[in-house]
């Protein structure tokens, strides 16, 4: 197999675990990190027994392929850096400050042919890929996505923080152009939004309803799913969740005390239902780090030359979404509406 030079450009609270899986990773040397605090760079260099670049243009001539992890308004300017050397990118999430900005970097990698690929990690969480075994003609999505109040990325509000993941996913997931959406949002801590709510309809009659805070006392990351005859109920924190269907003619209904035993081990179970027989069952999941399911699948197509899972492409169109509920939702501010007179 041949080796893959990685390296990270910001080695803060999400670039020092980045660096620490490509430190682990087969096929990848971590040969160098980068950050604009040569304290920090060095520690996270020491601690992984790599090397601290003194600038981007150094960094550039020791990897491959790395990861962007730094503030959002510097993804376009480094990008565009080491994509014109020939580097392959994982530029974390949103991929760029603007859409426009997100497409050149998309066509800069095309024409260098360069890898892009975007950390909309929760693509390469395992419950997604169960969930997408299961789905069928999905007609409505519920998304709810808490968490305690971040000591990072309070340079965006909670639509480009935390929501842009499940925007990226539901397009993916439906695969339908939107056709209305109608968004929500307040800020309480922040200077951006910090609770968000928006409901997506979609042209093929899809509905989605997203919902994102950052000043939960709790980390929620769930997705339900409503399609004909099922209903699936995914929790991407626990990698674990539920499936409700139908039963067939051979499922006979579970007895009451096999019902308590089904609930306590979360085993097949058969109810009836206002006379309809409903099935509830696990779906199995098979449990692991997303960063490094998606790392690993970063350093395959670089080292292969394959088509990453999320394209910039893809996550520019996430991005063109996300600003627009934004752009709502601060048009919508009572507290920059224009005095009266």
């Amino acid at each position: 197999m041949k080796t893959i030079r990685t390296g990270v450009v910001g080695v803060g609270h999400m670039g020092i675990n980045h660096a620490r899986i490509y430190s682990e990773m087969e096929g990848s040397k971590l040969a160098a990190v980068y950050d604009s605090d040569p304290a920090t760079a060095a520690a996270v260099a020491s601690k992984y027994l790599t090397k601290a670049a003194t600038s981007l243009e150094e960094f550039s001539s020791l990897v491959d392929a790395a990861t962007i992890c730094t503030p959002t308004v510097t993804h376009y300017d480094i990008g565009k850096t080491l994509l014109a050397r020939g580097k392959h990118l994982l530029i974390e999430k949103p991929i760029a400050d603007t859409p426009a900005h997100a497409r050149e970097l998309a066509g800069l990698a095309s024409a260098n042919s360069c890898v892009l690929q975007v950390g909309h990690v929760e693509r390469f969480n395992p419950v997604l890929h169960a969930l997408e075994a299961q789905l069928q003609n999905p007609r409505f999505l519920e998304v709810t996505r808490l968490s305690p109040y971040p000591n990072r990325s309070t340079d965006i509000g909670v639509v480009l923080d935390l929501m842009i993941h499940d925007i990226e996913i539901i397009l993916h997931l439906v695969r339908s152009p939107i056709s209305s959406m109608d968004p929500v949002g307040i800020s309480v801590l922040g200077r951006g939004e910090d609770i968000a709510n928006v409901r997506f309809r979609f042209e093929n009659g899809c509905v989605a309803n997203l919902t994102a805070s950052r000043i939960s006392q709790d980390r929620v990351r769930k997705i339900r799913v409503f399609q004909e005859n099922a209903y699936l109920s995914l929790d991407y924190k626990n990698q674990s969740g539920y499936l409700l269907r139908l039963a067939r003619d051979d499922e006979k209904e579970t007895s009451g005390i096999g019902k308590l035993i089904g609930l306590a081990t979360d085993s097949k179970i058969v109810t009836d239902f206002s006379g309809r027989r409903i099935v509830r069952e696990p779906v199995e999941v098979e449990q692991g780090e997303p960063l490094k399911i998606e790392l690993e699948s970063f350093v395959r197509c670089a080292r292969e030359g394959l088509k990453p899972r999320v394209t910039g492409q893809a996550a520019a169109d996430a991005l063109d979404i996300a600003l627009e509920i934004t752009g709502r939702i601060e048009e919508a501010d009572p507290r920059k509406a224009p005095a009266s007179s």
